[in-house]
């Protein structure tokens, strides 16, 4: 009886408790002040929650750029990759009738012209613009496209009726230049990278050519022992573990063969590719400029395969050598079936020679630090001579930052080089110029 009574109790002081919170409660909810603090923390919970999601997205959003995480690291080398279209709209048609490549365009043009603000593609990202565009339906309009009377207002360093040409095509001398024509759909890139050491311009290439290349893959060409960056295996990776035959006696065969199990390997985990699609293929110090590759993207009638010309540079941006470097390294995927798939036939010069060529349709920098360079010596192949990396002294990190502080070769001789300015056109890739701090150590002398 008298447990009964206490229960009794007990519920009747929780019943009064509950009615009194809910009372509170009540009054309070109608006070401004906590009617704020309640809706920032319902806001602050769901930004919390959704934050995994955000980034998710953010991933999502690179399109073809990044691989499926799961699955274990040691099936890297075997995942195949579909290509898709990039979704990225690259021109606008304007209200007189101009169709714009929107970065080549002066926005204040395409503002006046659209009625309102364009979003201006930043470097190495994918952002789709929201204007409407228009397809043209007949022939005879799709024909009238790089012909209209209409021009859009471009850019420095771009040209053309849309803006879509770049100062590197618009001041070639080929014949071919005045055959140009806009694509419909944008051609997939392919770029094929081998490395050894060089992480930091690999990374920097990624962001560079983020929003003009569709896949990149990558090989690496050392055969020490090196730890892949996080960053770098969340792109196709193709594993060389073994040497072709007579590789280790010359290392010229190993260093062709290379891109040989690159190129082969690399496409043939390549599902849906197109005839037309691009192939580039590049060491990790070969950072080609992005506004010719979305050219090729981009544009039809361009001639192949394409050389491209790179700036040639000693330990760093700030030792400008004389000349540049031609290097054969661009073709269509049709083009690339005539090399028998060998990446190492593009980047030779005896392609005309070759069976089959006749019957295609023919019209056709070094930058490390000193722990790299030392690193590059020993791994170096065993045919490429002199092999400084065998003498001790050639190795020792303070004789080679007194040859990055002059300029000097191991070979005890100095060059000649011109002048350099960080702000000169084509000093080096933007991503690395935004990034100065980051990246000082090879755009300005670290020892001078």
């Amino acid at each position: 009886m008298k447990m009964q009574r206490h229960k009794f109790f007990f519920f009747c002081a929780l019943a009064l408790c509950v009615f009194s919170q809910l009372h509170n409660y009540k009054a309070l909810h109608h006070m401004p002040i906590l009617s704020e603090l309640y809706a920032s923390s319902v806001n602050a919970l769901s930004f919390l929650w959704r934050g995994r999601g955000t980034l998710q997205t953010m991933l999502t959003q690179r399109g073809g750029l990044c691989l499926d995480p799961k699955g274990p690291l040691e099936e890297l080398h075997k995942r195949s990759f579909h290509l898709s279209d990039d979704p990225t709209q690259f021109f606008v048609r304007t209200k007189s009738g101009a169709y714009c490549f929107i970065e080549g365009t002066e926005m204040t043009y395409l503002k006046d012209h659209l009625g309102q603000k364009v979003q201006e593609p930043g470097e190495g990202q994918r952002k789709i613009l929201h204007a409407h565009q228009e397809e043209p339906k007949s022939a005879q309009e799709k024909t009238a496209w790089g012909k209209r009377l209409v021009k859009c207002m471009c850019r420095p360093g771009w040209h053309g009726p849309h803006c879509g040409i770049p100062t590197t095509v618009q001041h070639s001398n080929l014949p071919t230049k005045a055959r140009l024509t806009l694509r419909e759909v944008p051609r997939r890139v392919i770029n094929a990278i081998n490395i050894n050491h060089e992480f930091d311009l690999l990374h920097a290439r990624f962001h560079e050519l983020a929003d003009a290349v569709d896949l990149f893959w990558c090989v690496s060409q050392t055969s020490q022992p090196t730890e892949i960056p996080s960053h770098c295996t969340s792109y196709p990776l193709c594993i060389l573990d073994h040497f072709p035959k007579g590789g280790q006696q010359n290392g010229w065969i190993a260093d062709d063969y290379l891109r040989t199990f690159l190129s082969r390997d690399g496409m043939s985990r390549v599902q849906g590719a197109r005839p037309d699609d691009v192939f580039l293929i590049n060491d990790a110090d070969e950072i080609p400029a992005r506004e010719g590759i979305l050219f090729l993207k981009l544009y039809d009638g361009w001639t192949e395969p394409v050389s491209i010309h790179m700036r040639k540079s000693l330990y760093g941006f700030f030792w400008r050598q004389t000349g540049t470097l031609e290097v054969l390294s661009v073709c269509t995927v049709m083009l690339f079936t005539v090399y028998n798939g060998d990446g190492i036939l593009l980047r030779r010069r005896e392609y005309y020679s070759m069976p089959g060529f006749r019957n295609y349709q023919r019209e056709s920098g070094h930058i490390w630090c000193s722990e790299g360079i030392s690193q590059k010596l020993i791994s170096a192949q065993n045919g490429d001579f002199p092999r400084w990396g065998d003498y001790v002294e050639k190795r020792d990190l303070n004789y080679i930052k007194g040859l990055i502080r002059t300029g000097g070769w191991f070979d005890g001789s100095l060059g000649e080089y011109p002048p350099t300015d960080p702000k000169e056109p084509m000093y080096a890739p933007k991503y690395l110029l935004k990034y100065f701090q980051l990246y000082r150590y090879i755009l300005d002398n670290p020892y001078a």
